[in-house]
């Protein structure tokens, strides 16, 4: 069991991080909430994975704890759902918003942008004294 789910988080994990470096926005979104989901199951899966317990104790019968899951784990990742969920929104309108202005959902970099322009600094002799103060 603990093979399979170690094998499904690694591989969706895997699949996030290749669209994450694709160069179109809708593969990064849906990058992004893919690893998120691997994250998610991942922290599921910290609480202990266990089959055939209610997920509930009954009663005051002589139980071992260590038989039951850890609700913190699932509270963490349902409240990572939510919080993800409303960032992917986000995230989808700016790059909706930037498709709608470029006509276009490549991520490439104008060549303008590649090239740094020369830092100025404090000794500079270009700079005046109203700049540096």
């Amino acid at each position: 069991m603990e093979l399979l789910v170690a094998s499904a988080i690694g591989a969706t994990a895997a699949a996030g991080t290749y669209l994450i470096l694709r160069l179109r926005t809708f593969a990064v979104v849906l990058g992004m909430t893919m690893l998120t989901y691997a994250i998610n199951a991942f922290l599921f899966t910290t609480g202990r994975l266990v089959v055939h317990m209610p997920p509930i104790l009954h009663g005051h019968a002589q139980v071992d704890v260590a038989d039951y899951t850890d609700p913190l784990p699932q509270a963490l990742v349902l409240t990572a759902i939510v919080i993800s969920f409303g960032m992917t929104a986000v995230v989808v309108m700016m790059a909706l918003g930037a498709f709608i202005e470029s006509g276009d959902d490549h991520i490439d970099m104008p060549d303008d942008d590649r090239i740094m322009p020369k830092l100025k600094t404090v000794d500079d002799p270009a700079l005046t004294e109203d700049e540096t103060a």
